[in-house]
């Protein structure tokens, strides 16, 4: 499991899974080791009793072992955004490729030698465990398993299949482009509809309270007639 998370964070690339992992524990232990040094220094500088220094640590501990994750977890939410954008044009040139003529293998291939980025780095993985001697339909279902972004997934198993059945491969992209594009027209809106209600918080709360005092400073009057 922590090693998919790694590949789909795209965390220490070319590397091998034993060092892969090494690496990842390494920065544990680091943050670790920093969040336990500053507990303790802090509860000497304060000069805090024992039992509040035991309570620093044990949270020292807490966040060490966890900031390291959570970097981890924002690396991938961080790569899967920036797949959804580049999967939309990179089923476009794949499409035009196969209307031009050729199979799958030859339309990934000459897709890749001219772009770049995380998409691109996913098929030219894909490519590398072709000539390794994987079928292609297996390289494609492989890299489908191990990316962080199902759309992704999901063009890569279109690939699999176009390859292994040949089936129409350019319409089921463009169709596939058109789904990327609704689905991150409907994300913005829905972001565009949160940032709009979080900038009225402010402002609901700055003028709540004095229209609430303009409003409730006249009752004591209008109730018992006093001045």
């Amino acid at each position: 499991m922590t090693l998919l998370r790694l590949r789909q964070a795209g965390w220490f690339t070319g590397l091998s899974e034993p060092e892969m992992l090494m690496r990842y524990r390494l920065a544990q232990l680091r943050a670790l080791v920093i969040g336990v040094a500053s507990a303790a220094a802090l509860g000497q500088v304060l000069s805090v009793s024992v039992a509040l220094r035991l309570v620093l640590v044990v949270l020292a501990i807490v966040f060490g072992a966890t900031k390291t994750r959570g970097r981890l977890a924002k690396a991938i939410e961080a790569r899967r955004d920036t797949m959804k954008v580049e999967i939309y044009t990179v089923n476009q040139l794949l499409a035009m490729r196969v209307r031009a003529g050729g199979g799958v293998i030859q339309a990934v291939r000459a897709t890749t030698e001219r772009g770049s980025g995380e998409v691109i780095a996913e098929l030219g993985e894909a490519l590398r465990l072709h000539r390794s001697g994987w079928r292609g339909p297996d390289a494609f279902r492989r890299i489908a398993e191990l990316t962080p972004e199902p759309f992704c997934s999901r063009t890569y198993r279109l690939l699999a299949s176009a390859e292994e059945r040949g089936a129409d491969l350019a319409g089921a992209l463009l169709s596939l482009s058109e789904d990327v594009r609704e689905t991150r027209r409907e994300s913005i809106k829905r972001t565009a509809t949160k940032r709009r209600a979080a900038m009225l918080v402010p402002t609901i709360a700055i003028l709540a309270p004095v229209l609430i005092l303009f409003v409730a400073a006249p009752l004591p009057y209008l109730i018992t007639g006093w001045q």
